[in-house]
Order: C-alpha cells, then sequence, then structure tokens
C-alpha cells in the first residue's frame, strides 16, 4: 500500500510554485489530494496503473414537479483498480447506509458535487450526470 500512496503522490505532482522552490534547491512537496470530475462510464488514471470508474449512477429521487411518498437520493458506484485488482465501493450524499466519502487502498474519495444538481422531469430523459471528488492520500493513524 505504502508503494501506491508513493506512486500518487508523485503522479499528482506538487501543489505550490515550484520555481521559488527550484531556485533554492529544494525538493517541492509532492501533492497530497486532486480533484476530479468523471461521467458514467468514464475512468481517470490517479497513478500509473491505478484508475477510478464511474461505473454507474443511480438516482431514485423525487422527479421535478411530481409528487412522491420520500425524496428518494442519488448514488454513485465507482470501480478503484490497481495491480493487487479491482475494488468497488458506493458514495452518496443521502442514501441510509451510505457516505460522502470512503477510505481504500490508502486514498480517501469525498463527493463535491452533481451536475445538474437537479432531478429531470418525470418524462425527460436520464441527464448526463457529472459528479465531482476530491481524492486525497490517507494519512497514516
Amino acid at each position: 500500500m505504502a508503494g501506491l500512496v508513493l506512486a500518487i503522490a508523485s503522479a499528482c505532482g506538487s501543489s505550490r510554485n515550484t520555481l521559488d522552490q527550484t531556485e533554492a534547491g529544494n525538493r517541492p512537496p509532492p501533492r497530497t489530494s486532486a480533484s476530479y470530475v468523471l461521467a458514467q462510464g468514464e475512468t481517470v488514471t490517479l497513478a500509473p496503473a491505478v484508475t477510478l470508474k464511474l461505473e454507474r449512477v443511480n438516482d431514485s429521487r423525487c422527479k421535478k414537479g411530481a409528487v412522491c411518498v420520500w425524496a428518494g437520493y442519488i448514488s454513485y458506484n465507482f470501480v478503484l483498480t490497481n495491480q493487487q485488482g479491482s475494488t468497488s465501493f458506493l458514495l452518496a450524499e443521502d442514501m441510509p447506509g451510505a457516505s460522502k466519502a470512503v477510505t481504500r487502498n490508502g486514498l480517501t474519495f469525498t463527493l463535491l458535487g452533481l451536475e445538474p444538481a437537479e432531478p429531470p422531469t418525470p418524462k425527460a430523459a436520464a441527464p448526463d450526470y457529472r459528479v465531482s471528488l476530491r481524492v486525497n492520500i490517507s494519512q497514516p493513524s
């Protein structure tokens, strides 16, 4: 796991201005977080041989203009793949038993937002969702 975290830290680059640090002869510290926007089915490379895919968006929210018994929720199924294999996880804001953030393989994934934020009308086609999330390298306990 330490190798995965180091690979991701080096792949993310630096979050500071490297010009000042290079002139001073110092190496910039590795970046420990990055933000991504994914569409359903889209994959992003987090580091060499490490990818994250937004597998599916499940939207059971009450449609705009409809009368509903409950508000519903929206959830996101992700697949994290590295050299050891794949692991799936779910993120959701208001879904019972789910969380807005989860840690897997030394990385913490946190939902930031969704486009479009409002549910579609009852007869509208499913929108092309865009999910924003932050990936942080987890600090050892």
